[in-house]
């Protein structure tokens, strides 16, 4: 007996793609196993082709011990009765079915078996991934992740629910063979897909299951959605019901919404690549197949996608693909837009009323109000431009289409319209405009025609123009009026192959000869430069001929080596190299100051502070700043450098002083001739440094990393004792290196809190009015803390509903969003004046000057906005595993300077009740500055300064211009 017996169908009803080669790639993967005693099962259907049968026998023959045929009975037909034919012929300890294509990972027997021994689990599973589109690339399931985060052993299913919600046990996985027995498992014989069921059904029937976090199929080959609806659907119905049977609802409404989001969605993202014909027949048979149990659960789906299910449902076919695109373009509105009584936005011509399974009511599920839609202009939006007929008229190219209108926004219908149709060359150089003759309001969109000669009118280089882009400009009044400019869109069967026009290159025919119109793949129509008759044929063979021999290819070789040798050149690593061989080694420049903040993504921070006192009060010192990405906003003044540019490592080689608040790059050494000032960023409430888990995990070269880039600093500011206690501590800064001065950035919060005491709060200063904000609004800024870890910026999801504080709030209250500079978040859209995103602003302390009231979670921001004496509100919902996992150095619950929710409801009823609230904690607060802003006395620029310059700066006498100003002001 064997360990492992791996079934593999061939001939079923529903084998997967490759026939033979499927076949003998599947046993192969058994073959090459590294647990021995694993055999391949083939069960051949009495109806397989011969290419299927001669595979199978060669594979026998091949490995006659380890390859065994079951000839299937010839009332097998379908794949589930050809899989239970070879679960009744297996007979190994363990027992897994593969598809015919699906490939095992070289040691996925012995993961499974060794989970299985060591856990005495009847099924053990493992990842598994599926070829994605053309590509052929291998992809998992992005819920896997979650899933296998780990390996575990359950006693009953429920404990990982998505072994059910999810199809995760189509495959990678197998059976105790005893067990398969014993429950009497069986695969469904009348069902397509089976084994979208038997993974459940046998996850529900055995006791222990093992979750193996190990990749242990390849190959899985997508279902095609749109051919097997009917199929699917049936399969998850039976999943759902056995769900139910199984008292569990919950996660049969789980299992309802998952479906949706992994085939419904998927399925109607096709429709533009399907031809019209068979997006009618898909989308009549999901009117037939989806019933009432699915809309039921639509409302827990985003907007689009709930719309795009619900119009499936419906047999929308034409509202399908507009749907469709519309989830590849989130910002563009592909279908009218109609508010209802009570101001929400509903997909399409009339909120009240759908095309009627019943009649009934459009309810939540073509409710598009989240999206924001509402909020912009005309000019402003994104219009789907729909193509409704190409045509070829007297020689030109005829276009028909319909720019959609949204309802609320855009030209009435009795407004004078204009329109261009603009083809533009994919590189951007050149276009060329053709007048439309008819544009006309219809009443929930403009249509419009045009000929264009591009024969004539159309003159391309020939060489690298060879693709043209079309989009349209409409007008709305006289030419001062808003314009919408659209791409147009069309599904991919829109355009006629035969549709052909002449060209004339600038280069002559040889270049090319023909304009062919296409719609590329992201469904945009455009024209393409071909060669239809022989010179131009022959031309572009002597081309390809020419760039493709030998000599060529060594010379592209030479090419594609030079550029190698270039980049290492320009690379981080070589660049390293020099500077801390060669550039250090440079004279120093007396008085030159090279300024860094947050990396130099941003002019502001202590060091902007300390850079405009350094001007205010005459001192002769050369600044340097150094910038990423992008200069604006830099001190024109300064010599601006790019960071890890040659000038940034020069200036730094031959700098007497270095000031930043982060780090400079930890692989650069310091000259011996410089003094490094660390202002740094922030008080701690997480714990920083070495006294981080993250760092005590690594390995003592990295660790030593670290410790030679702390070493560097001559000068670490604090602003108090906690400071001092946990950041000089976390870094081992000796006492002789801290400057108990304070931040030189929070002098402007000191001088705002002592000018709003004295003369008031207003005016606000000029920020205020560049940012949109209203006097009688209160101002709350949100600025959540960093998440991740080292490394690239990545785009991170606000755990604040902003659309849903707009909607509470919008009325009494404008949010300022800053995410944290290593982050970035995309915003909703939202009513103009409740929301402004202002994580591009520079410097966060002009935002706190302005701020009424801040909402934070564990940023060292609430350490600075408290000496403002302002309402703090700390949003952390998941404070008790943010602190197990970062560690802190206090409880922020019995310290907080204000209070903190953990849920959003908690947080809108503190910022309703802020009056009261901003009462009962102004003495926490107050001992909340005490403690963590012992230093802050409004002087730490002018006293930084005094001590690390010294009196050794000369001075020079000039009037202060205008460039000089306070952070706040």
């Amino acid at each position: 007996m064997s360990d492992f017996s791996c079934v593999i169908t061939a001939g079923g009803d529903a084998e997967g793609p490759g026939g033979a080669d499927g076949l003998r790639a599947s046993a192969e993967s058994v073959l090459d196993q590294s647990l021995r005693a694993a055999e391949a099962l083939v069960v051949l259907a009495a109806a397989a082709d011969p290419a299927l049968r001669t595979a199978a026998r060669t594979l026998a023959d091949r490995a006659p011990g380890r390859v065994r045929l079951v000839h299937a009975d010839p009332a097998a037909r379908t794949t589930g009765a050809l899989r239970n034919a070879g679960l009744d012929a297996a007979n190994g300890r363990y027992v897994l079915v593969l598809a015919t294509g699906e490939r095992l990972q070289r040691h996925a027997c012995r993961n499974l078996w060794q989970a299985g021994e060591s856990s005495r689990a009847d099924l053990i599973a493992g990842r598994w991934s599926h070829t994605a589109g053309e590509s052929g690339k291998e992809r998992e399931p992005s819920w896997q992740g979650e899933l296998y985060a780990r390996s575990r052993t359950l006693t009953r299913f429920t404990e990982a629910p998505e072994l059910v919600v999810r199809d995760a046990l189509v495959t990678g996985f197998c059976l105790r063979r005893e067990a398969a027995r014993r429950h009497g498992l069986r695969y469904e014989e009348d069902l397509a897909h089976g084994e979208i069921l038997f993974g459940p059904l046998a996850a529900a029937a055995v006791g222990r299951i093992a979750l193996v976090r190990r990749l242990i199929v390849t190959g899985r080959a997508v279902p095609d959605r749109a051919r097997d609806l009917t199929a699917l659907v049936e399969a998850h119905r039976r999943v759902a019901n056995t769900l139910l049977a199984h008292g569990l609802p919950r996660l049969r409404a789980e299992r309802e919404k998952a479906f949706a989001r992994d085939q419904l969605v998927p399925l109607a993202r096709s429709f533009p690549q399907l031809p019209a014909a068979r997006r009618d027949r898909v989308a009549a048979a999901a009117a037939r197949a989806l019933t009432a149990s699915f809309l039921s659960h639509l409302p827990d789906l985003p907007p689009l996608e709930r719309v795009a299910v619900s119009l499936l449902a419906e047999g929308d076919a034409e509202g399908v693909l507009a749907a469709a695109y519309a989830l590849s373009r989130p910002a563009t509105v592909c279908a009218p837009l109609t508010a209802g009584p009570d101001g929400r936005v509903f997909w399409g011509d009339a909120a009240g009323a759908r095309p009627a399974r019943g009649g009934g009511p459009a309810g939540p599920d073509l409710d598009v109000t989240e999206l924001g839609h509402q909020h912009r202009s005309f000019g402003e939006l994104r219009l789907m431009n729909r193509l409704t007929r190409v045509s070829a008229e007297r020689g030109r190219l005829l276009l028909e289409g319909r720019l959609v209108l949204p309802g609320h926004t855009g030209p009435g219908p009795g407004a004078p319209l204009s329109a261009t149709l603009e083809f533009r060359a994919r590189d951007g150089a050149r276009a060329v405009a053709f007048p439309v003759q008819e544009v006309r309001h219809d009443g929930s969109g403009i249509t419009w025609r045009a000929r264009a000669d591009v024969s004539r009118r159309l003159r391309p280089v020939g060489a690298r123009d060879t693709a043209w882009d079309a989009r349209l400009t409409v007008r709305a009044a006289d030419s001062d009026g808003p314009r919408s400019v659209s791409d147009l869109f069309a599904p991919q069967d829109q355009v006629d192959g035969t549709l052909r026009f002449t060209a004339r290159p600038r280069l002559g025919r040889l270049a090319g000869d023909t304009w062919e119109p296409y719609i590329t793949l992201k469904d945009h129509f455009a024209l393409r430069l071909t060669a239809r008759r022989r010179p131009a044929r022959t031309t572009r063979r002597l081309i390809r001929y020419a760039t493709t021999f030998r000599p060529a290819r060594r010379a592209k070789l030479l090419a594609r080596a030079t550029r190698k040798r270039l980049d290492r050149y320009r690379s981080r690593g070589f660049k390293t190299s020099a500077y801390n061989t060669w550039l250090t080694r440079l004279p120093v420049r007396r008085g030159s100051v090279v300024f860094e903040s947050h990396m130099g993504t941003c002019y502001g921070d202590s060091p902007r502070a300390l850079y405009e006192e350094i001007r205010r009060q005459g001192l002769k010192l050369h600044a340097t700043w150094s910038y990423d990405p992008s200069p604006a906003g830099f001190p024109a003044g300064a010599r601006r450098v790019r960071r890890w540019s040659w000038r940034y490592l020069w200036a730094l080689a031959r700098a007497e002083y270095w000031v930043d608040n982060q780090g400079f790059p930890q692989h650069l050494r310091k000259p011996p001739h410089t003094t490094y000032l660390q202002t740094w960023h922030g008080s701690a409430y997480k714990r920083m440094g070495f006294d981080e888990r993250r760092v005590r995990l690594q390995n003592a070269p990295q660790r030593e990393r670290l410790q030679q880039a702390v070493d560097r600093f001559d000068h670490f500011l604090v602003r108090s004792e906690h400071d001092v206690n946990t950041l000089a501590r976390a870094y081992r800064l000796p006492e002789e290196r801290l400057l108990r001065t304070g931040y030189p950035r929070n002098d402007a919060l000191v001088a705002e809190r002592a000018r709003a005491e004295s003369e008031g709060r207003l005016p606000r200063p000029p920020l205020a009015g560049a940012l949109g904000l209203d006097d009688h609004r209160k101002t709350v800024l949100y600025a959540p803390t960093f998440r991740g870890g080292p490394g690239k910026q990545r785009r991170s999801r606000l755990l604040l509903d902003v659309s849903e504080f707009a909607e509470r709030f919008g009325d009494t209250h404008t949010l300022l969003v800053r995410s944290h500079y290593l982050e970035s978040a995309r915003l909703p859209v939202c009513p103009p004046g409740t929301v402004v995103d202002v994580s591009r602003h520079h410097d966060v302390s002009e935002l706190l000057t302005l701020t009424d009231v801040l909402v934070t979670d564990y940023s060292s921001i609430m350490f600075d906005f408290a000496l403002l004496d302002r309402p703090v509100v700390l949003f952390a919902p998941d404070l008790d595993a943010y602190a197990a996992e970062r560690g802190s150095y206090f409880d922020l619950r019995e310290t907080a300077p204000g209070p903190v929710a953990e849920t959003q409801e908690e947080l809108f009823a503190a910022l309703t009740e802020l009056k009261k609230s901003d009462t009962r904690y102004a003495d926490r607060r107050r001992a909340f500055v005490e403690r963590f802003g012992t230093y802050d006395d409004g002087d730490a620029a002018r006293r930084t300064i005094a001590a690390v310059f010294g009196p050794g700066v000369l001075r020079r006498a000039r009037h202060t211009t205008d460039h000089d100003r306070g952070a706040g002001r």
